[in-house]
């Protein structure tokens, strides 16, 4: 593709609760190929009402996600894991053009990347509980693993793809939501992943 910014999963807008949304202040930040200086696009500035309502948002998709069985999750995420596959081509252009990455390593970071989601997905089904030996015979010691809440996370812009993707899906397997803050040098490939995600029926609020 010679202009990525045409491809649907180049994104200039937040993603919020299912929608893509602006900043409610209204401000922008440019966002630079680090190759020339040249702009890019923009992204939103967001305010901290918004983050609040970002925080409110996966608040309410907490019961719904984490009350799903963990093999729903799974599905959910290997579809996830497969759209990523399938528009693998698109996601190098898009990290390539923000990070300044090789192809090369662009494609190896986005399939390493992937295959944490893969991986976490299957190893959702099994957050076994234990049984723990007592101190004493009339004592019996039960250890349940259950998803705890909503999980913030704030990545960097040298791994703008795969450090997403390993945060998030194990919050996500878990059943925990995630509001995620990428790089502001590098957002356009956390916001591809939303798209996707969205794609994937992960629902609204969830990341």
């Amino acid at each position: 593709m010679t202009d990525i910014t045409k491809s649907p999963f180049f994104k200039q807008k937040a993603y919020m609760d299912g929608r893509w949304v602006t900043s409610s202040a209204g401000d922008k930040t440019e966002v630079l190929n680090p190759v020339d200086q040249s702009v890019i696009g923009t992204i939103p500035d967001l305010t901290d009402k918004d983050v609040e309502a970002a925080i409110a948002s996966a608040e309410r998709a907490l019961p719904e996600w984490s009350g799903m069985l963990a093999t729903e999750r799974q599905k959910h995420l290997e579809r996830w894991y497969d759209l990523i596959v399938e528009n693998l081509d698109d996601l190098v252009h898009i990290l390539t053009l923000e990070q300044g990455k090789p192809h090369s390593e662009a494609k190896g970071e986005i399939l390493n990347g992937a295959g944490f989601i893969k991986w976490y997905a299957e190893e959702g089904r099994r957050a076994y509980g234990d049984i723990i030996p007592p101190s004493a015979s009339d004592q019996r010691i039960v250890v349940l693993k259950q998803p705890i809440g909503v999980s913030a996370m704030i990545t960097p812009w040298n791994f703008p793809s795969s450090m997403i993707t390993r945060k998030a899906a194990t919050a996500l397997a878990a059943g925990c939501p995630v509001v995620l803050k990428p790089s502001e040098l590098t957002p356009y490939s956390a916001l591809a992943l939303a798209e996707l995600a969205d794609q994937a029926g992960i629902p609204a609020g969830v990341f």
